[in-house]
């Protein structure tokens, strides 16, 4: 009876979802798309050419040179010459550059007599990344200016080129980025953004699916379907889901490490298994809210809340360890974290499956929850009361 009723509810779901169009733009459409999307604006690995202004107030050989490698830079771009730093402000407010670099009155005469003349440079944050990657421009033609300045004045006072290297420089630095030597950031921010967006509409649809039956009464031939058994219910209506999303999710994998050729310096199987385990885990966590809380709208309104901050408080954006600790512990209640470190750990770093063995154990532990208030969502699905 129980394979019956397993049976019956499978149909019963798939029926439901080919009469929605609104199942194939959540599950499939909606994923895609955003894989696409972030794909495609980061292909170059890191945003180039941001639009930013030069304030020459000397006009003097020294300060066009200073101009001529703030050209050279790749990821700034100067789109104006501006006359005055108020000129310059303005272009900021108006949004048309995210930065300008002030070379002041005098600067070759004070370079040169050794009156240390201050470069100033100022950079939008409100725009996070436009604004560091003009700000870390700006830093390195100003840090290079400086050191072009002193070993003049040296050659000035007669020193030789070695003696000035080993005064300007006297240490060598040599970096060695592991695991991403190309220091590309969509390797970093691809993934952590497309499979959030994954998550956050799996456990969306999951509330969709489950709350829409008690909204229109229909939650009884639901449960009736399934022989009154609200684990086999809950498992015919979410499986036909959990397929699709994990070959949805295996696509946005392929797009990763196939298609974008991101490094994947660990098991493929294991990837795709933590793939599998984070969609199952999704389900299972909307599942929980909607037994906690069986109504559409505030089940809706958790869920994409929950999801919308998984964005900041799961590390991509800032690291865990630094927040405040009662922001910190709602990270580990997010299942795109597990997968986060996951892909840290195997794809990125290709360290043994030992170490994220708690990570996957974790994941397992999402459904086990879920099956705690399995009775509340049963006393819900009952009796619907929809409230509005």
């Amino acid at each position: 009876m129980a394979d019956l009723g397993f049976i019956a509810g499978m149909r019963r779901e798939i029926r439901r979802m080919c009469s929605r169009r609104m199942y194939f733009f959540g599950m499939v459409l909606v994923p895609l798309f955003i894989g696409v999307f972030f794909l495609s604006i980061l292909d170059k690995g890191l945003p180039e050419q941001v639009p930013t202004a030069v304030v020459d107030l000397d006009h003097s050989t020294m300060s066009r040179t200073v101009t001529r490698s703030l050209k050279a830079i790749q990821v700034i771009d100067i789109t104006r010459d501006c006359e005055t730093y108020d000129d310059a402000l303005a272009a900021v407010r108006d949004g048309s550059i995210f930065g300008f670099f002030v070379i002041p009155a005098n600067f070759e005469q004070d370079a040169l007599a050794g009156n240390a003349p201050t470069l100033e440079y100022y950079s939008n944050m409100t725009y996070f990344v436009p604004g560091t990657l003009a700000f870390k421009g700006f830093k390195t033609v100003a840090v290079a200016t400086a050191g072009g300045v002193v070993k003049q004045t040296l050659q000035s006072l007669g020193l030789s080129s070695e003696s000035i290297s080993d005064l300007v420089q006297p240490v060598v630095i040599d970096q060695f980025p592991l695991n991403n030597p190309w220091m590309n950031y969509a390797i970093y921010l691809c993934p952590s953004f497309t499979i959030c967006t994954f998550v956050l509409m799996i456990m969306l649809m999951t509330v969709f699916s489950i709350t829409i039956e008690i909204k229109e009464g229909t939650s009884p031939q639901w449960l009736a379907a399934a022989n009154g058994r609200m684990g086999v219910a809950l498992v015919s209506k979410l499986l036909p889901q959990t397929l699709i999303f994990t070959a949805v999710g295996l696509f946005l994998l392929w797009l990763l490490f196939g298609y974008s050729h991101f490094p994947l310096n660990g098991s493929l199987g294991w990837m795709i298994t933590a793939t599998v385990l984070t969609v199952i885990a999704s389900q299972s966590f909307a599942t929980f809210i909607c037994s906690v809380v069986p109504n559409p709208r505030l089940a809706f309104s958790l869920t994409a809340l929950f999801g919308i901050l998984s964005f900041s408080f799961t590390g991509f954006s800032f690291p865990v360890q630094s927040m405040y600790g009662a922001l910190a512990i709602f990270s580990w209640l997010a299942p795109i974290r597990y997968w986060f470190l996951i892909y840290i750990n195997i794809a990125l770093d290709g360290v043994p499956l030992y170490y994220s063995r708690l990570y996957f154990a974790a994941l397992i532990v999402f459904p086990i929850v879920a099956c705690t208030m399995l009775w509340h969502l049963k006393k819900a699905c009952l009796k619907p009361v929809y409230v509005p």
